[in-house]
C-alpha cells in the first residue's frame, strides 16, 4: 500500500492539535506530514512520532507533494487555499463552513453517508460539530423508524470558540474565585457561572447561524424531509457538547428496541442506567471517540416520540476524528486523487 503525505493547516489550533494526536495513534500509512499555520506559530517545532517538524506559513506551495490536507483554519483561509491545494493534486478535508452547503462538495459523516465520498471532486466538507454527534445518533433511528421531526437543544462547550473561549472561561473562574473584575471579550456576556443562548451571529429569521447550520446540514446529510428545529446554547464547560433530542418517528417503536439499536450502531456508546446515576457527561466523554447516548425515554405528549441525551467531545468526533475517519475512507476506497 502507498504511504501518504498529510498536510495539516491550522496545525497548532485546538482542532489541528487533536488531528495530530489522532493521526499519531492511527494505523494510517503516513510517510510524512506537512504542518502549516499563521502568525506567531510559524517556525515552531513539534515532535510527531519521535521526529521533529517545523510549522510553516499557510500558503499554496505548501501543499506540493501532499496527498491529503486537513484544513482547520477558518472559512476565508479555506476558500483561498483549498482550490489551490486541489490544483497540486491534494484531496482537501475542510473543517470550516466554506464548502458545507455547496452542492458540488460532499458533506460527510462516515457512519452516516460515507458513500457520498465517491462523488468528491477534490474538496470534502466536514460538518458542524453539533450536527455530527446528533446525526450519528439519528441515522440508525431514521433508517429503521423514519424520523419525521426533531427538536434539539444544545449545551455547547467553550472549546467550540477555540483557544480564546477556553482561556476566557478559565480567566473568569479565576477572577470570580479571587474577587477580581470579570472581563468578557470572546462572548457578549460572562460565561463563567452562566449560560448564553447565543452561538455565532443571529439571522433575520431569529435563529442563530449555528442553529441554521444544524437544520440545513441535517437536510443535506440525512434527509431533507425531516422537520427540525434547534436552539443552541453556550455553557461553562471546557470540552464536549451535550444535546437534548426530542424525536418523532413515522413508525412505532419500543424504547428497549431503540436502546438495543443504538447500542449496536457504529460510533455510539450507550450509557443509560439513571437509577444508578449512569448517563452521558461532558467530563466522561472528553478525549473519547464515541457519541454517548442515554436518558432514552418515551415522550408521552406525542405519538411515536422519544427523548434522549447525547454527549460527544466536540474537538474529537465533532471535528478532528471525523476528518481523520474521512481520510481513512478515501484511502480505503482508493479515492485519494483529484478527478
Amino acid at each position: 500500500m502507498k504511504n501518504f503525505v498529510f498536510a495539516i493547516v491550522g496545525a497548532l489550533g485546538n482542532v489541528g492539535e487533536e488531528v495530530l494526536k489522532i493521526l499519531e495513534e492511527s494505523d494510517l500509512p503516513i510517510k510524512n506530514i506537512i504542518l502549516m499555520d499563521v502568525g506567531h506559530n510559524i517556525g515552531k517545532k513539534i515532535f510527531w512520532r519521535e521526529k521533529e517538524y517545523t510549522v510553516f506559513e499557510s500558503k499554496p506551495d505548501g501543499f506540493l507533494g501532499a496527498d491529503i490536507a486537513i484544513m482547520s483554519a477558518g472559512s476565508e483561509a479555506s476558500k483561498e487555499l483549498s482550490p489551490k491545494a486541489v490544483n497540486f493534486g491534494c484531496v482537501v478535508i475542510d473543517n470550516s463552513t466554506a464548502f458545507r452547503m455547496s452542492s458540488e462538495h460532499p458533506l460527510v459523516i462516515p457512519e452516516v453517508n460515507a458513500y457520498e465520498l465517491e462523488n468528491h471532486c477534490g474538496i470534502i466538507a466536514n460538518p458542524n460539530c453539533s450536527t455530527i454527534q446528533m446525526l450519528v445518533v439519528l441515522n440508525p433511528i431514521h433508517r429503521k423508524y423514519k424520523i419525521e421531526r426533531v427538536v434539539v437543544s444544545t449545551y455547547q462547550a467553550v472549546s467550540g470558540s477555540g483557544i480564546a473561549g477556553k482561556n476566557e472561561l478559565k480567566k473568569q473562574i479565576d477572577a470570580f474565585s479571587t474577587g477580581k473584575k470579570i472581563i468578557s471579550s470572546v462572548y457578549p456576556h460572562q460565561i463563567a457561572l452562566n449560560v448564553i443562548p447565543h452561538i455565532d451571529f443571529f439571522l433575520e429569521n431569529g435563529y442563530s447561524k449555528e442553529e441554521m447550520k444544524m437544520i440545513l446540514e441535517t437536510a443535506k446529510i440525512l434527509d431533507p424531509n425531516i422537520k427540525i428545529t434547534a436552539t443552541t446554547v453556550r455553557v461553562p464547560v471546557i470540552t464536549s457538547h451535550s444535546e437534548s433530542l426530542n424525536i418523532q418517528t413515522k413508525e412505532s417503536f419500543e424504547i428497549n428496541d431503540i436502546k438495543t439499536l443504538l447500542a449496536n450502531s457504529p460510533g455510539i456508546k450507550l450509557e443509560d442506567n439513571p437509577e444508578k446515576n449512569i448517563y452521558p457527561l461532558p467530563l466522561n466523554s472528553s478525549g473519547k471517540d464515541e457519541v454517548f447516548v442515554g436518558r432514552i425515554r418515551q415522550d408521552f405528549s406525542a405519538n411515536n416520540a422519544m427523548n434522549m441525551w447525547c454527549v460527544s467531545d466536540n474537538l474529537r468526533k465533532g471535528a478532528a476524528l471525523n476528518a481523520v475517519q474521512i481520510a481513512k475512507e478515501i484511502i480505503h476506497r482508493k479515492l485519494v486523487r483529484v478527478p
